[in-house]
């Protein structure tokens, strides 16, 4: 379909809340069924929006991150100075400035802008159904499939991610070649809070999305050292990023004033196979760390 694609997508009938929290068996048919129809719909709309999507380019990323990531690809053998600006919070736990404070909004108004497009998007079913949950992937039903954003999103994951992940967590190269990603919005008033768990994923990247000025009460990431029974509460900042091993127990903590709007971005290996704690690794040299595997999309999604 392609003419009136936007129009169509718009006017559809959409499952119930209910539906998606049950997981109901016509909800997966809903997303299947009409998958080529949101796609064209989301490159109808996209179109709309005039140069606006093409905003959504580096100029996004924290300066010195950008700076040296782009070194690094230039130059694997500097990739030092990308590992220097990620700081261990807590045991097996990095920080990072992600993206740039004054560029955030841009990223920010765009996600905004989805919420308000009127085409059916799925939601991270049993994390998050409030406006600001969606799934990123192409892997996943009912995706944003905005063209401009998946471009933007696979950079995000070729360029920056994997490599940085690799370098700070070298035992999951391998297990590494597939990629997932959701934006949740916590609010006090919907969901709220996500109880101890792992991922499904080898390496977990969130990113912090709320702007300066956007304050919020509660909402912390509460981490878990099997090793040392270490219990800490982490909070970050606006356009920080925690990256860790999927595998490390963690949990979001009730917020109870303002909102916190984040991206979830994890890897993992074909057919969803993680790295697991002490599993044997190979050294290898940074160039082969700052590549982009030739592995194809499998398709398979955690949920």
């Amino acid at each position: 379909m392609t003419g009136n694609a936007l129009s169509a997508a718009r006017s559809i009938e959409r499952p119930t809340r209910e539906a998606m929290l049950q997981r109901a068996p016509s909800v997966q048919e809903f997303w299947i069924q009409n998958r080529d129809l949101l796609e064209d719909a989301w490159t109808q709309w996209e179109a709309s929006q005039g140069d606006f999507p093409a905003l959504l380019d580096g100029s996004l990323y924290d300066p010195n991150l950008r700076n040296a990531v782009e070194l690094a690809w230039k130059d694997p053998g500097r990739e030092s100075e990308v590992k220097a600006l990620w700081r261990e919070v807590f045991p097996g736990v990095y920080e990072a400035q992600f993206f740039n404070l004054e560029r955030l909004v841009t990223l920010r108004d765009y996600l905004d802008r989805v919420a308000d497009a009127g085409i059916p998007i799925r939601p991270p079913y049993g994390i998050s159904l409030n406006r600001g949950g969606a799934m990123l992937d192409k892997r996943s039903e009912g995706y944003l499939a905005a063209p401009g954003f998946q471009a933007f999103y696979r950079t995000m994951m070729d360029t920056y991610m994997r490599p940085i992940a690799r370098m700070l967590f070298p035992d999951i190269t391998g297990y590494d070649t597939q990629t997932f990603g959701f934006s949740i919005q916590w609010q006090p008033d919907t969901d709220t809070s996500l109880r101890a768990h792992t991922d499904a994923s080898s390496v977990t990247l969130n990113v912090n999305l709320n702007l300066p000025g956007e304050d919020f009460s509660g909402s912390g990431v509460r981490f878990f050292d099997r090793e040392t029974q270490k219990v800490d509460e982490l909070t970050f900042a606006p356009g920080t990023a925690l990256i860790h091993h999927g595998s490390v127990p963690h949990e979001s903590m009730p917020i109870t004033q303002g909102e916190r709007s984040n991206l979830i971005l994890w890897l993992y290996g074909e057919s969803g196979q993680v790295a697991r704690p002490g599993i044997e690794h190979q050294t290898i040299e940074p160039k082969q760390r700052w590549s982009v595997p030739s592995v194809q999309d499998d398709g398979f999604a955690p949920f």
